[in-house]
């Protein structure tokens, strides 16, 4: 976020006739931190502040904010150096010369597949490892033909995933460039525009998103009647992130028209699509009331939130599931909002038992339990283990 922040924020709240303990009061930020913003003694702040500061003054959160502002990449302990063999294969791709038997394409292709349920299963650790050694192998076999170089498209998709869920915002930017130019299936490449979309959105860049998940979206819109669940699965989740972008710069009705297409296109799907072999396009109903819930906490409506949690249906959902895990978030966002931290807390809980290695990677998290222990005197021997399993400091 640029220094002229405070300086935007307070143009836009003398147009509107308000005074800083005005704007405080309505928005829910505090009163110095207003002042610092406006005096310059902060430039920076996260984009939900922002956004909470932009629907109080009646703007898009994006006329606050620079159109380039990145959040910052406020990482789980150790994550830069557990990454950093992954983006070094990233920048300096390898050649056969002197590298001994050269992979095969069949080897690499079992490789990957093998290495799928690592992905979908959270499995960072392990990712770290093997991640170098098969982008070097992908790379090798790329341009043998069609076939080596589609291994290397997925494989770059699959990574440029991993390194946006665990913050690796550059490296992350990088593979999935790679996998877009490369890519000659059309909803192979939607898929990755659509991981593009949720990194442009985890690093503030919400008019970005908006407009890259709209344009895709109308490109491959399908005849609904005749669409393929692939076809179907790679239209709703662009229409997902244009909600996404649009409900967070403070464009409800933007935010809901996407919303509505998408659930036509779950709707016509008829129950949740989910591929073996491709975790990312899972998409459906749930998912859809999943990415409704969402919306409603972004816009502060935590009852809302738990009414609607109610009635999604998550028990069939793989317990390692970033869709499932970040509704679970949310539903502890909500519980925390209306003061019932013992159920925040449990929420919390459940979801270390089941995405232990995910959990460390969502500030979200962190930004929920530091609230509860914040309001707690004494915190219990659970309480401090799940602190440190979240990475929030006592």
């Amino acid at each position: 976020m640029s220094a002229n922040l405070g300086k935007r924020l307070q143009e836009v709240r003398k147009r509107r006739g308000m005074t800083q303990r005005q704007l405080a009061s309505e928005s829910g930020v505090s009163l110095s931190l207003i002042r610092k913003l406006e005096q310059g003694e902060r430039a920076d702040t996260r984009l939900e502040t922002a956004r909470r500061l932009a629907r109080t003054l009646r703007v898009p959160t994006t006329s606050l904010i620079t159109e380039h502002r990145d959040e910052p990449e406020e990482t789980a302990p150790g994550s830069a150096e557990r990454w950093e063999a992954v983006r070094r294969a990233l920048v300096a791709p390898v050649h056969a010369d002197g590298m001994g038997d050269e992979p095969t394409v069949a080897g690499v292709r079992e490789a990957l597949e093998a290495a799928l349920p690592l992905f979908s299963g959270d499995r960072f650790a392990e990712l770290s490892v093997i991640l170098p050694l098969l982008l070097r192998d992908a790379d090798l076999v790329a341009d043998s033909g069609n076939e080596g170089r589609a291994i290397r498209v997925r494989l770059a998709q699959l990574t440029g995933w991993l390194l946006t869920q665990t913050r690796q915002f550059e490296a992350a930017d990088i593979a999935l460039a790679r996998s877009l130019d490369d890519a000659s299936d059309r909803l192979q490449a939607a898929a990755t525009v659509s991981t593009q979309c949720w990194l442009l959105l985890r690093r503030g860049r919400l008019a970005e998103a908006r407009e890259l998940s709209t344009r895709w979206a109308d490109e491959i819109e399908p005849r609904i009647s005749r669409a393929t669940p692939a076809e179907l699965s790679a239209w709703g989740w662009l229409l997902l992130r244009s909600s996404a972008a649009a409900i967070r710069d403070n464009r409800p009705g933007e935010a809901e028209d996407s919303l509505r297409y998408a659930n036509s296109a779950a709707v016509a799907m008829g129950r949740e699509f989910a591929p073996r072999d491709d975790f990312l396009q899972a998409f459906g109903p749930v998912t859809v009331a999943l990415k409704r819930a969402e919306n409603a906490m972004v816009v502060d409506k935590p009852d809302l939130v738990l009414k609607l949690s109610a009635r999604i249906p998550t028990g069939g959902m793989r317990p390692t599931s970033n869709n499932r895990n970040r509704h679970l978030l949310d539903v502890a966002e909500a519980h925390a909002r209306s003061r019932d931290y013992a159920q925040t807390v449990e929420v919390l809980q459940g979801i270390r038992a089941d995405a232990p290695q995910w959990l460390p990677n969502q500030r979200y998290a962190r930004d929920i339990f530091g609230r509860v222990i914040a309001r707690r005197r004494t915190l219990t021997p659970e309480m401090r283990s799940l602190a440190d399993a979240i990475g929030v400091a006592l």
